[in-house]
């Protein structure tokens, strides 16, 4: 197996008649999935995401692919093609349209349809394509034919890119239920078609490579999501993500059985609910759902609420309803029924959540305790499968950490695939397939890009670093006046302190350090305010060390008297 290596320079030129394919996010994490085919001197991208932001990033709200090594090529770019609707597939599509606005954006129905909804509240009108499974089209020297794969949202499409180097074919994300909720399966018969053809590089879905066997039917959590709704005693709360459409689909399906009524809650549930609603993927039985207004005059065991929250985001339904700020007042015989998986890395969020809603005497029904989620993604079993089908040339497994890329990578091999031709490739590592071979030749910068507010870019590893140095050891500002000639304090300075533990004597014993500190400054000749500030900070930084073993952040303010 080809890995990246960190000593790797720019990638030379691409060859006369080669396609490279570099990826800039959703290689070594779970999101922000964006890769940039290049050939005959145009760019095809596949999917542009967010990856959501982890504890150590405090402030973030969505972590961008970093688009450098194709801002001064923007012209170049002949389309992107979302492969489906999640948000870390379509949520950095904004960001790219608002440096060119007129990149054709090609996807599937209700893929376009939850792009627009989210275009419309950043105020851009995209170009769109609409295609569906079955359809070839050409864009620039990219030929791209769209296949159906069954996901954990509808309308989910695999893409082969055929180019003069080559054909690739891109999963997407997928698995292969065998009896999907809306009969439309993962079209193993256009993967063995185009194996006939010859797939030079085959782009394969990691996340559940190191799962053995074959990923659960959404079917079977029928009985577990029925079983809630006919004995939970009082009212059931979903949560679910916001696109998960199937999912909803059975919920809806479980509380019309029940006799109970269905009411969404959160903005982005009630949005694409009713975008999924309008396409006809998701099928509400007449009378079913009700506003929430509706829902104060109907008995308690007549009531379903369908919300989002279900990772345990800070401001989603479900934390708000723990903590008792939210207008859904969560109390004895509710069953709180989780939907979805445990993204990795959020399970103390979310176990946060379960605690609480079980205080306020919740019954909390949970992938933990009963089988109400399936994941969206091809466990082994699968994989070897299409390996097998496909019969690849080359590959590159795509969308996963570390460990997943390389579960994926020893599959391919394992079925027989050249150890010499599965390339492991990180954020911003250059491919090019030339001559019909898959190598490492370069990278690009592929560095995160956080969006903070309405700031793109504008925080960076320093800044979040400060954050959580504040979060952590707290804060003093010291602010001395100094007589500029002799460069000894007017009066003793002023230390303002937040989240350092402290009282009014706590600062006496670093007074006389200062004092050094200027003293020495001024003998030195060093006068410039800036430069006396750093002196400053380093030694009570220093003093706060060595005294109280903490290492707050020091802002130094110095005054000229």
């Amino acid at each position: 197996m080809s890995h990246p290596h960190p000593e790797l320079k720019a990638a030379p030129p691409l060859p006369e008649g080669g396609l490279r394919v570099i990826a800039l996010g959703g290689l070594g994490e779970i999101g922000r999935n964006m890769t940039v085919f290049e050939h005959a001197g145009k760019l095809l991208i596949v999917d542009c995401g967010v990856l959501f932001p982890e504890e150590t990033q405090p402030g973030v709200d969505v972590i961008l692919p970093d688009f450098t090594s194709i801002r001064d090529r923007l012209d170049d770019i002949v389309a992107v093609v979302l492969t489906h609707g999640h948000e870390d597939h379509i949520g950095g599509v904004p960001y790219l349209l608002r440096e060119r606005s007129d990149i054709p954006v090609v996807g599937s129905k209700l893929t376009l349809a939850f792009l627009e909804a989210k275009l419309k509240e950043h105020g851009i009108r995209p170009r769109t394509v609409p295609v569906r499974e079955g359809d070839r089209r050409g864009f620039g020297p990219f030929d791209c034919e769209f296949v159906a794969v069954n996901h954990s949202i509808p309308d989910s499409l695999a893409v082969a890119i055929r180019t003069r180097a080559g054909m690739v074919l891109h999963t997407g994300d997928f698995k292969m239920d065998q009896f999907p909720l809306d009969d439309r399966i993962t079209d193993l018969r256009a993967f063995a078609r185009l194996g006939e053809e010859g797939v030079d590089l085959f782009l394969t879905d990691s996340t559940n490579a190191e799962v053995p066997g074959f990923t659960t039917s959404e079917r079977e959590l029928n009985p577990a999501i029925e079983q809630v709704m006919r004995t939970a005693p009082r009212r059931v709360i979903v949560s679910s993500f916001a696109s998960h459409v199937h999912r909803i689909q059975q919920v809806l399906d479980a509380a019309h059985q029940h006799g109970r009524k269905v009411a969404f809650v959160g903005r982005s549930m009630v949005r694409n609910m009713g975008i999924a609603r309008d396409l006809g993927y998701l099928k509400v039985p007449s009378g079913l759902v009700v506003s929430t207004k509706e829902l104060e005059k109907l008995p308690d065991h007549k009531i379903t609420l369908v919300c989002t929250g279900s990772q345990g985001e800070p401001m989603a339904a479900l934390s708000r309803m723990a903590n008792r700020d939210h207008m859904i007042r969560i109390g004895k015989g509710d069953t709180v029924l989780l939907a979805s998986s445990l993204i990795p890395g959020n399970e103390n969020a979310i176990y946060r959540v379960i605690n609480g809603l079980t205080r306020w005497g919740a019954h909390v029904v949970h992938k933990g305790n009963a089988k109400v989620h399936v994941s969206g993604h091809a466990s082994a079993g699968e994989l070897v499968y299409c390996y097998n089908i496909v019969k690849p040339r080359n590959v590159m497994p795509v969308h996963g950490e570390w460990r997943h890329l390389r579960a994926n990578g020893d599959l391919a091999i394992r079925t027989g695939v050249d150890p010499e031709r599965v390339v492991l490739a990180e954020d911003g590592v250059v491919v090019d397939l030339v001559d019909g071979r898959a190598s490492i030749t370069g990278k690009v910068p592929a560095g995160n890009v956080y969006v903070d507010g309405m700031e793109v870019g504008g925080a960076t590893e320093a800044s979040l670093k400060d954050r959580l140095t504040l979060a952590a050891e707290g804060v003093v500002t010291v602010v001395a006046i100094v007589d500029a000639d002799t460069g000894a304090l007017a009066e003793a300075p002023d230390f303002l302190a937040r989240g350092f533990v402290h009282d009014d004597a706590t600062f006496e014993p670093v007074i006389p350090v200062i004092e050094k500190t200027l003293a020495t400054a001024a003998e030195e000749g060093v006068g410039d305010a800036h430069q006396l500030e750093q002196l400053v900070a380093r030694a009570v930084a220093n003093w706060a060390f060595r005294t109280h073993r903490r290492k707050p952040l020091i802002i130094p303010v110095i005054i000229d008297a």
